[in-house]
């Protein structure tokens, strides 16, 4: 074993190799932690316009079949609700669509989704008084699924922190 007192320099040496060491080890470490929170945070996104884009195709559909199909004016007099607002309706769920998918505001797309909630609420309740079954309601009832997935993953999309040297995800 060498003296440590004979020899300064080696001190030196040692030392600054464990210091590289462990800053290695520091950087490696931040890089891993960084590159798993990274990897998380595209899999609550890709997650996220999954379900929404599912949940967008849904209501678009139905404001379109709300605007052309005679047997959906059938329903929605059967219903008791005036010809006007199924156009009213339609034309909201495509602007909520539009807001839903492009890169807007956080507020306009909570009312966004607030009107969506209204809507298929509306439309839960309106089938279920007037005695409809499980056919007529239960498209409803899973494009809810679809509304509260896509709101959860948005809120969860919008708690990630994301990168200081990256531009945010266009959400």
């Amino acid at each position: 074993m060498e003296s440590t007192q004979q020899k300064p320099d080696l001190v030196a040496a040692k030392t600054s190799s464990k210091a590289k060491t462990t800053s290695k080890a520091k950087t490696t470490s931040k890089a891993k932690t960084s590159s798993k929170a990274e990897t998380s945070s595209k899999a609550k996104t890709i997650v996220y316009w999954i379900v929404t884009a599912l949940f967008c195709l849904q209501m678009s559909f139905t404001a379109y079949a709300q605007l052309r199909l005679p047997q959906v004016a059938e329903a929605f007099t059967h219903l008791g609700f005036p010809a006007y607002f199924r156009v009213e309706l339609s034309w909201a769920k495509f602007l909520g669509v539009g807001l839903m998918l492009a890169p807007v505001p956080a507020r306009l797309k909570e009312w966004a989704y607030a009107g969506f909630a209204i809507t298929l609420a509306s439309a839960l309740i309106a089938h279920l008084s007037v005695g409809d079954g499980p056919e007529a309601w239960g498209w409803a009832a899973a494009t809810g699924v679809l509304w509260a997935l896509s709101y959860f993953c948005w809120r969860r999309v919008q708690a990630t922190p994301r990168a200081p040297d990256r531009a945010p995800p266009a959400v």
